[in-house]
């Protein structure tokens, strides 16, 4: 049985004049997909007025609280005392958000009682990710 939780997350927008604008988020695991995590926004704050949800490694969380991490479309770093940049690109450009670095690590000590670091089942996530990709063939 797969196990899902969230955790709301206030996010604060730095725009491009460096004001910071809040914007509501949600942190989201599950042990089906125990590599990932996501970070959901809702349509009222969205360029296109659609959900959106970003999804990435949960190795790059946790690397990212300490340290400068990631490349391609998603970077984390240490932001000043007690937050975290997290950097979005996509084809319509680029966000970036500052999250209260407790809140991601409370978050992160979450996961990690679900599917602890190392033990995650790759095996069955590989093959749940090839049979959705061919439809079951």
């Amino acid at each position: 049985m797969d196990i899902t939780f969230e955790q709301p997350a206030r996010a604060r927008l730095i725009t491009a004049e460096d004001e910071e604008v809040p914007v509501p988020a949600t942190l989201r695991y599950t042990s089906g997909d125990p590599l990932a995590v996501f970070v959901d926004f809702p349509a009222e704050v969205t360029l296109g007025g659609e959900e959106v949800t970003w999804t990435f490694a949960r190795s790059l969380l946790d690397q990212g609280i300490t340290a400068p991490a990631g490349h391609g479309d998603v970077h984390i770093w240490p932001c000043g005392p007690g937050r975290t940049a997290v950097e979005f690109h996509s084809p319509h450009g680029l966000a970036l958000l500052q999250f209260d670095t407790q809140a991601l690590f409370r978050f992160l000590l979450r996961t990690h009682e679900v599917v602890a670091p190392g033990q995650e089942d790759v095996e069955a996530v590989v093959e749940r990710g090839l049979s959705t990709l061919f439809g079951g063939v």
